[in-house]
């Protein structure tokens, strides 16, 4: 193996090896969720030196100030304000949901009118319209941090496998995607998901077990292990190598909206439709806790990129922010007069962003729950809301056909 160059991840805070395998260029991350602007940077390098053989002595200075980099950037003040920049007329018919690629330079979009389409973030220019599937695209992602692959997921029980730079469909199959890797998962409304292979487009393993629609799924970070919601009110882990199921979580009494591993994948979180959301231990399956206050079905879910918060969005037209380690409610965002359907955290995670059917989107302090920003113009419910990886951009898609983008 040889190191290419080293990258910085700034949330959660982290170096990511670029390295050559078998004529192939690989990535690997050194996580440094405990790194605070008191850490010794010689004494964490040296740690690293002794963990990663990638790292050599010779190269331990570049690492010390990609360190001290993450030191300065954790003590800087997020101050900033949205501003809008420009509306695209996206699509003939509603969007459906939008996403970046790693670097932020380009997003995508889905759409009822059965495109999905790549835009550039810059000047909004479209680059791409990736058509095929027979009905409504509405789940799309990049096989980030490569950002050279788009996967889309359709009603019509497809998933397609796309060139992000030309725009040209390798595989199509049989399911609804999740997120990729090496593998594509797709669920289905036919109870089972598939593992799928990237480069051959071959289905590696069927994974049965859930008796009703399958319609969540999420891959831990290191992609050994695969979460499924079902609406059958049950979750179950999957161990994607051997596509054996390792647990079943059971405790909800509605059908699973979201699930969600943090970023160690030591903990899944899951919303329902029975108002409640309920965090598990991964290696034991176990609940430990279940989170509750909404009077109305959680729409969405998700943790921070730390690990540390948990945010939930709900029919009741509230949020709330939730500690992971003690599972108190420290925040209930209160504002909205609809649906919030979509929620996620800046990646510093000191706001969270929420998208709502009373055709606003808002931007609220993580912590005291204050709302620090309406985002107002689109003409219709806004369905889907997401940051950039450096936080300063915001893209929101709308039921009015058009997504706007904020800086």
């Amino acid at each position: 193996m040889k190191l290419k160059r080293f990258l910085l991840r700034y949330y959660p805070p982290g170096i990511i090896l670029e390295y050559e395998k078998g004529g192939f260029l690989r990535t690997k991350s050194i996580d440094l969720l405990d790194l605070t602007p008191e850490t010794n940077p010689d004494e964490l390098v040296e740690e690293i030196r002794q963990s990663e053989p990638l790292v050599t002595k010779a190269q331990s200075d570049q690492v010390k100030q990609l360190v001290i980099r993450l030191q300065k950037k954790q003590t800087q003040q997020d101050h900033h304000r949205f501003c809008f920049s420009k509306e695209l007329k996206a699509h003939i018919l509603p969007l459906t949901n939008v996403a970046f690629d790693k670097s932020g330079s380009r997003f995508i979009t889905g759409s009822y009118d059965r495109t999905c389409r790549v835009w550039d973030t810059a000047s909004g220019t479209e680059l791409h319209v990736l058509e095929g599937h027979r009905n409504v695209v509405y789940a799309i992602a990049f096989n980030n941090p490569y950002g050279d692959k788009i996967a889309t997921g359709s009603f019509d029980k497809t998933c397609k496998l796309w060139c992000a730079e030309t725009g040209k469909c390798f595989h199509t199959y049989r399911g609804h995607t999740g997120e990729i890797s090496t593998l594509v998962a797709t669920s289905s409304m036919d109870t089972t998901a598939k593992l799928w292979d990237v480069e051959s487009g071959e289905e590696v393993a069927t994974l049965t077990g859930h008796t009703a629609e399958v319609l969540s799924l999420c891959f831990n970070t290191v992609g050994s292990q695969l979460v499924t919601g079902s609406f059958d009110h049950t979750v179950a882990i999957w161990d994607v190598a051997s596509g054996r199921r390792v647990h079943t979580l059971i405790g909800h009494m509605g059908e699973i909206s979201n699930v969600q591993f943090n970023w160690d994948c030591s903990l899944i979180v899951t919303g329902s439709m029975d108002k409640t959301c309920k965090v598990w231990e991964t290696v034991s399956g176990k609940c430990v806790a279940t989170l509750t206050g909404h009077k109305e079905e959680v729409l969405d879910v998700c943790f921070d990129l730390s690990g540390q918060l948990i945010a939930t969005a709900s029919a009741d037209g509230t949020a709330r922010v939730f500690s992971t380690a003690t599972h108190q409610c420290l925040a209930t965002l209160e504002g909205h007069e609809g649906d919030i359907s979509k929620i996620c955290f800046s990646p510093q995670g000191t706001r969270v962003l929420t998208a709502s059917s009373d055709k606003t989107a808002r931007l609220w302090d993580a912590h005291s729950g204050v709302c620090l920003q309406v985002l107002e113009g689109h003409t219709d419910e806004i369905f889907s809301c997401v940051f950039n990886y450096e936080g300063d951009t915001i893209i929101t898609g709308s039921k009015d056909n058009t997504c706007r983008i904020w800086y």
